[in-house]
């Protein structure tokens, strides 16, 4: 029993209500009851770790997310996120998080991975990092595929979030899960190839308005394109190690 989290939860779903967000799960019993593995995420927004915990609290299970060490250090979000356990990533230690990841899973502890490591502006999927891939095959569980849509209605990189009451319908899918094996980049290929394919299900129900900010160039919105999307980043990369003091780390 973790009274912290399963208040926090109840908090969250409260939130959920009065926004009137409107969730479709498929594949909820994919997640396993008992055992370690880990959950690769897409990323389109903020909340998207909020919305990945939804069914797996059908087997009365959390998450422990890998977040950004930022985090950690808020006066207000730190605490939190110490208590319900989540992992800190130092992007100057990373793998001091990649062995308490591996650790968790060990212990039988679902942990919560962006492969994409950043959000897609294009809110397609971007290349994969192979951390998740190379977790899992050193810590012998699964990989489980969760794709949600339309969460970058929220709150979203570049724009105002809209945390009011908004009847937003977010669609999520929960894939089979895909034992590890080796080599790690084909297993990541695999994973991702699996999340693209979740992506294009889950859009085919889904209203998409022409020009729409959060609607991705394929469909006909004024996302931009992947290409386009993965230029600004690197731009946005440049940017900020351009303004580091001389010496500094990567945080």
């Amino acid at each position: 029993m973790e009274p912290v989290y399963r208040t926090i939860i109840g908090l969250a779903r409260t939130v959920f209500a009065a926004e009137g967000l409107k969730f479709t799960i498929h594949g909820a019993e994919n997640i396993p009851a008992k055992g370690g593995a880990v959950l690769a995420v897409n990323h389109t927004g903020y909340m998207d770790f909020t919305y990945a915990g939804i069914p797996v609290r059908n087997v009365k299970r959390y998450i422990r997310f890998m977040a950004k060490k930022e985090v950690f250090d808020n006066k207000v979000s730190g605490p939190i996120m110490r208590t319900l356990k989540h992992i800190p990533v130092d992007r100057a230690a990373g793998s001091d998080s990649y062995k308490a990841a591996v650790a968790y899973l060990q212990r039988g502890e679902l942990v919560g991975v962006y492969p994409e490591a950043t959000i897609s502006r294009s809110f397609e999927i971007k290349d994969f990092k192979s951390g998740a891939a190379r977790m899992a095959l050193e810590a012998d569980v699964p990989i489980i595929p969760i794709v949600i849509w339309g969460a970058q209605r929220v709150w979203t990189k570049g724009f105002p979030r809209r945390l009011g009451r908004t009847n937003t319908p977010i669609s999520i899918s929960v894939g089979k899960p895909i034992a590890p094996y080796e080599p790690a980049a084909d297993l990541t290929a695999e994973v991702r190839s699996t999340m693209q394919q979740q992506l294009l299900e889950l859009q085919k129900d889904y209203e998409h308005p022409a020009g729409e900010y959060w609607v991705p160039a394929r469909l006909g919105g004024g996302a931009p394109t992947l290409e386009e999307a993965n230029r600004m980043d690197a731009e946005d990369a440049a940017a900020k190690a351009a303004s580091r003091p001389p010496g500094s780390d990567d945080n």
